[in-house]
């Protein structure tokens, strides 16, 4: 039989309360805000910090949201100018990009550790992400970070239903990953295209579509939204206001993908991709 969810909690606080002090890995999503929170409670203030890597691939409004979550709860909050883009196996965007991305932003957050003599680094990793394609997990365990909730045994589903009951005002944020997610693999990431990205959905967000995607495809942008919302989208005002827009971003075609969205469709033509490390 599964453990409930209160004994999961309760496990969670028991990992934490073990590792004495720490530094979470905080993005301002669901399973970051809740770690945050929960060792919070556990430890204090004093033992817990959330630390947030700044670059071009972290959308501005996102930076913001952290910042505000982190303020809500009381938690110190440093942000780490990281420096992924220095990596040409990060930039040349192999399937494993994200390997990279972690890799560096657990380096900057090694050296913070030490030099203010916290414990250890904790991430947000759920039991459910264990099971899909997460490159990033690969970097955190040789980097030595915990992941206390996956250790705790709590779901994504878990933690949305933990996060309401405690009361955290984030518990049904739509996920929102990287910019450089949305990239093609195999095709270079660079700031600009990261900008142009960012403003494209920054553009759907301000027209009140809460979950969407633009995929990044050379001259072409690939919009998913959830599949109730394409007939709105295929209207002949809003798409051509949206074309519009697009067009002058630099796109030269834009696409609405029939499919709808879908968390990490990028990586369904993962085997046509070129991977540089061969992770």
């Amino acid at each position: 039989m599964e453990d409930s969810l209160d004994k999961k909690h309760e496990r969670l606080k028991r990992t934490l309360d073990e590792l004495d002090s720490v530094a979470v890995a905080f993005s301002g999503g669901v399973d970051s805000v809740l770690l945050l929170k929960v060792a919070i409670d556990t430890l204090g203030a004093d033992k817990v910090v959330a630390v947030t890597g700044r670059s071009s691939s972290l959308a501005k409004a996102e930076l913001q949201h952290a910042r505000e979550l982190a303020k809500s709860l009381g938690a110190e909050h440093v942000i780490l100018d990281t420096d992924e883009f220095d990596d040409s196996n990060y930039v040349s965007n192999p399937t494993d990009r994200c390997y990279f991305c972690k890799a560096n932003l657990y380096s900057h957050m090694q050296r913070f550790i030490e030099k203010r003599g916290f414990k250890a680094i904790v991430c947000g990793t759920n039991v459910d992400d264990l099971g899909d394609f997460r490159p990033g997990i690969q970097a955190g365990r040789e980097a030595g970070v915990h992941s206390p909730i996956a250790e705790a045994g709590l779901t994504k589903q878990d933690l949305r239903q933990l996060s309401q009951e405690l009361g955290l005002p984030n518990f049904d944020k739509p996920a929102n990953p990287c910019l450089s997610s949305r990239i093609q693999y195999g095709e270079r990431v660079t700031p600009e295209k990261l900008g142009m990205i960012e403003a494209a959905e920054a553009f759907l967000h301000e027209m009140g579509i809460r979950v969407c995607r633009v995929r990044h495809h050379g001259a072409v942008a690939r919009i998913e939204v959830p599949a109730d919302l394409i007939p709105r989208l295929a209207e002949a005002e809003l798409s051509a206001s949206i074309d519009r827009y697009f067009r002058s971003l630099g796109y030269k075609y834009v696409s609405l993908d029939l499919r709808g969205f879908r968390s990490g469709s990028m990586n369904e033509v993962m085997d046509d991709a070129n991977t540089v490390s061969g992770l």
